[in-house]
């Protein structure tokens, strides 16, 4: 979805993403370069199948050779004479150039060549999900309207200094973190805020970037420029982030540290010893590239983080940032759920949700005598009110210059000479105004958690409207997916009454609620319920943020989710789509599902390759196919998540 207010949004339409996928593919160097080796190695292959001349066969085969080691081995130098290290780089490089010099070209370009696709396209699927976070982070408008020496310019949205004047047009979104020095209007950032309704703004109020407008006209001091308002601030620290390690990824690094330069010792230690002890220098050395190339752990070391960067890289394009290995790790393991309630459970805008009209009356009739008033309301329940009347297509009489809010209580105006109130129940009280039987329902109404206005028509009340902040569509299914993916408990925290909670709780399945609560309250209860196990927090706003850092993994909701909560959470969700957190788990359970596989297969593997290499029972080709069988065959798997 693009907008011009909202700047760009990843498109995550499927064929889209595959098609631009496609292209930025191969722009990457490495994957060009891997290519090469792989089209050069089956001609080598084909040709060698038509009988053509060795010579030719073999040519092919250390072209494809050189190609495929194009990267990896200057790597592998660069780690060995900079940081005295060897790593996997290093082992694979030897493997492939012994394979070689031992005449068997075909295996060293077929090791070079694999080797070499997956470093490529684990590197792109790294960079194509960091661009994904960076363009979903991209919130706040392309450009301004600033105001200098009395007139108005559309200047980019980077061009803004702090201390520049811009306004801002009801509708529009908010370009940086500023403060309102002229205008007054309702702001929609329950993201921020956690309040369930647009918060009234006036002069002297701070308004933070990618919040939206809703009403009247504001001019706004820059406090912040784009480089570093919130916004920017999100883009910075998920982009850090990214680099975060899971556990299972830091044991594969520190075990690759120490295996690696092990592997090459024995090899040297077979090939040394055996030819000394026999005097069968090329049989000991073969067998020692072949334990070389046998233990070579590349498919151990890469199971785990191809399956990962698969996996975060599927999450991006169904819109579940999740920030690194470690998060993918937590959310496989969570069994305590705890969620905020307004913009989480609830959309987070006010609705009109039932009309109770009083004898001689009808929904239509209460209705239209509320928008005659709320027409020229700015408060965020009239404008539910109207927001109704239009998806009824009900006509409404102009009030024209006659509308007068009541501040706190409600408004009233007069039309076709008949004068018309809304207001709260205690307003009609006020004024000697009889509910007409209504009372009861009233109560219903705020028992519901929904907010009563009474409706009045020349001073005799003709229905009740309720209006609440709407529960998701989609909450309770989500819930209960939540429950079947082994989430035991789920617990609901809010700042809200008691009353409002319960009836959202009843609504969505909740196991357990907990209201009135203040943020520190919040990240309390959260750190209590990890004595359960391993807790998420689902959240959306600033009062979010210290509960999201307390637990194993905080959640996010929303492109709508405030910075700080952003920049606390460790997995966000772009859409306001809570069916996206059972996504997310589910994502988080495959992963754990797949590397647990692929380190079995690899297990295995090393434990057939490695002894019978050493006793001599497997041949250097039957060690190269074995392993990089292995190894495709781990690529593959992890693979899968990037379509799952």
């Amino acid at each position: 979805m693009n907008g011009t207010d909202a700047g760009p949004v990843v498109d995550v339409d499927d064929d889209h993403d595959d098609d631009d996928g496609a292209e930025r593919l191969w722009e990457s160097r490495e994957v060009r370069w891997s290519a090469l080796a792989g089209l050069l190695l089956l001609i080598g292959f084909v040709a060698g199948r038509f009988d053509a001349s060795t010579a030719v066969v073999t040519g092919l085969y250390v072209a494809a050779t050189v190609a495929g080691l194009r990267f990896f081995a200057l790597e592998a130098l660069e780690d060995l004479i900079r940081e005295r290290s060897i790593g996997i780089e290093l082992l694979m490089t030897v493997g492939t150039l012994a394979a070689g010099g031992l005449g068997e070209w075909g295996e060293a370009a077929t090791l070079a060549f694999l080797y070499s696709i997956s470093e490529a396209l684990e590197e792109f699927t790294e960079d194509r999900t960091r661009n994904a976070i960076k363009a979903l982070m991209d919130l706040a408008p392309k450009q301004v309207t600033r105001l200098r020496d009395g007139t108005e310019e559309q200047i980019d949205v980077a061009d803004l200094i702090v201390g520049d004047r811009f306004l801002v047009r009801p509708g529009e979104g908010i370009g940086t973190d500023g403060t309102i020095i002229e205008g007054r209007s309702a702001l929609n950032e329950a993201a921020i805020t956690g309040e369930s309704v647009p918060v009234d703004k006036q002069t002297g109020d701070k308004v933070f970037a990618g919040t939206l407008n809703t009403t009247g006209a504001l001019v706004v001091d820059a406090t912040a420029t784009s480089a570093d308002n919130t916004l920017a601030k999100i883009v910075d620290l998920v982009s850090e982030a990214q680099e975060a390690k899971g556990r299972g990824e830091q044991f594969m690094t520190r075990f690759a540290r120490i295996y690696s330069p092990s592997v090459l010792l024995v090899g040297v230690l077979v090939a040394v010893g055996g030819g000394a002890f026999t005097a069968d220098w090329s049989e000991w050395v073969a067998r020692a590239a072949t334990v070389i190339v046998a233990a070579a752990p590349c498919a151990l070391v890469i199971s785990i983080p191809v399956t990962y960067v698969a996996a975060i890289g599927n999450a991006s394009r169904k819109g579940i940032l999740i920030k690194g290995g470690i998060y993918l790790e937590e959310l496989a393991r969570l069994t305590v759920l705890a969620l905020d309630k307004t913009g989480t459970l609830t959309q987070g805008q006010p609705r009109v949700v039932e009309i109770v009209a009083a004898a001689g009356e009808t929904d239509e009739s209460v209705l239209a005598a509320a928008a005659v008033v709320e027409q020229r309301s700015e408060h965020p329940l009239a404008m539910a009110v109207m927001i109704r009347a239009r998806e009824l297509g009900l006509a409404t009489p102009s009030a024209g210059d006659s509308f007068e809010a009541l501040i706190g209580a409600g408004a009233q105006a007069s039309a076709d000479g008949r004068r018309y109130l809304v207001g709260s129940p205690t307003l009609m009280q006020d004024r000697g105004l009889a509910l007409n039987g209504l009372q009861e329902r009233v109560q219903e109404l705020e028992t519901a958690g929904q907010t009563a206005i009474v409706v009045a028509v020349d001073d005799r009340v003709v229905g009740v409207i309720g209006i609440a902040d709407v529960v998701r569509p989609q909450a309770r299914d989500a819930l209960r997916d939540l429950h079947s993916e082994g989430v035991e408990r789920i617990v609901m925290l809010t700042g809200d009454n008691a009353r409002t909670a319960a009836a959202v709780a009843n609504q969505v399945g909740i196991d357990e609620v907990q209201a009135h609560l203040k943020p520190d309250d919040k990240s309390r209860i959260v750190a209590e319920l990890a004595r359960h196990g391993h807790v998420g927090m689902v959240g959306d706003g600033v009062n979010d943020a210290p509960a999201l850092a307390a637990a194993s993994v905080g959640i996010a909701m929303g492109t709508a989710g405030s910075d700080v909560a952003l920049e606390t959470a460790d997995v966000a969700l772009m859409a306001d789509d809570l069916s996206k957190l059972t996504e997310a788990l589910r994502i988080g359970r495959r992963t754990r599902r797949v590397v647990a596989q692929n380190i079995a297969l690899s297990l295995v593997i090393l434990a057939i390759l490695v002894p019978g290499a050493l006793a001599g029972v497997f041949t250097l080709p039957i060690a190269v196919l074995a392993h990089e069988l292995s190894e495709l065959a781990v690529i593959a798997n992890g693979l899968r998540l990037t379509r799952k």
